[in-house]
């Protein structure tokens, strides 16, 4: 008598294999807002286009419309202001993008201008504009986070693009004898035209975002299949990855001209690539790879630093051997780049396997 409910059930199920899917992700029907959050949404789930075909479905996008057209809604209902923030105007964001590269350049106008103590004041107020600056523009547009990740290992990485390589070049040849004054020809060399250029290039790492997350959501609506998918959004990561790098070398030959100062276009293209690839992973949800990554090469960067130091200690000379090799073939510039490209390389391949992915298209409440 047991068995007959069951038998029963099995045959509806056999019949409907929609509802027990439908059933276990409620939820996620019930908030999307159209199939495409779902098909993402069940891609985040483990759900490939094989398994839509175990519920007589060719690809996730059909079996998402289904799904959508068979939760009933009140269209009645207002939409969530909470899960939906009202975007900044436009004009306001294009600011705010535009604020830290134009603080920076006006505390590098002010460092040329004076001397002493009144270029101390301006570059550590100048460093807590620019600061402040970048904060705020991070917390808006298509590079702004809800996760909260530490900018401790970024700030490493900018710092040395600014005092590393003089530090560098000093420690092999048994230096410093003093302390940075701020100019490159100084004890301490002081290398300001590449992290200007960074500085600059924020806003066309906006505009580069927006373009990706734009262009991947309209491949979104018109793909079938999470693989179809996949293979149209992997050009688009990779174009919008190229015009970033297009324009901050534009900057940093801009810069350099400007200043006088070498370019330095190896390391600093790389550390710029590092940023941004760094900046979309945690964006789209996947921040572990992007802190992983940063604190490795910030660690082999100040490895690279306290080896030639250490060297100087009674019998540790051979500690030293590496770094002055590298310096050797490559000068200074060689340990960034080496260390920035390796991670940059690093997660632009881990961008192109997660970001075209259809779940990194959908915010996290949508995904869980």
């Amino acid at each position: 008598m047991r068995q007959a409910p069951s038998a029963s059930a099995a045959r509806r199920a056999a019949a409907d294999p929609v509802k027990g899917l439908l059933h276990r992700h409620r939820d996620l029907c019930e908030r999307a807002v159209d199939p495409l959050e779902i098909a993402a949404g069940l891609e985040a789930h483990g759900v490939t286009d094989r398994t839509a075909a175990r519920f007589r479905h060719r690809d996730v996008f059909s079996l998402a419309e289904e799904m959508y057209a068979r939760v009933p809604r009140d269209g009645d209902t207002p939409a969530r202001p909470d899960e939906a923030p009202t975007p900044p105007p436009r004009t306001a964001g294009v600011l705010l993008a535009l604020l830290p590269g134009v603080l920076c350049a006006a505390t590098v106008a002010v460092l040329h201008l004076t001397e002493g103590r009144p270029r101390l004041i301006a570059a550590a107020v100048g460093l807590l504009a620019v600061t402040l600056a970048l904060g705020a523009a991070l917390r808006r547009g298509p590079l702004s986070a809800s996760t909260r990740t530490t900018s401790t290992w970024t700030c490493w990485l900018v710092g040395y693009a600014l005092l590393g390589d003089g530090l560098l070049r000093n420690a092999v040849t048994g230096g410093p004898d003093g302390l940075p004054d701020g100019t490159a020809d100084g004890p301490w060399p002081v290398t300001v035209a590449p992290v200007l250029a960074l500085a600059l290039s924020y806003a066309p790492a906006v505009g580069c975002a927006h373009l990706f997350a734009a262009g991947a959501r309209r491949k979104l609506s018109s793909s079938r299949g999470l693989a179809d998918f996949s293979a149209s959004v992997r050009p688009l990561l990779l174009g919008t990855f190229a015009l970033y790098l297009g324009a901050l070398a534009a900057l940093l030959a801009l810069t350099g001209a400007v200043l006088g100062e070498p370019a330095a276009p190896p390391q600093t293209l790389t550390l710029g690539a590092l940023l941004l690839l760094a900046r979309l992973l945690t964006v789209h949800g996947h921040a572990h790879a992007s802190t992983l990554v940063l604190t490795t090469t910030a660690t082999a960067e100040a490895a690279a630093l306290a080896t030639l130091f250490a060297g100087r200690l009674p019998g540790c000379g051979f500690l030293t051997a590496p770094v002055e090799a590298l310096v050797a073939v490559c000068g200074p510039a060689g340990v960034p780049a080496a260390a920035c490209g390796i991670g940059a390389v690093t997660l632009l391949i881990h961008a192109s396997r997660r970001l075209t992915r259809a779940s990194a298209h959908a915010s996290t409440e949508q995904t869980r």
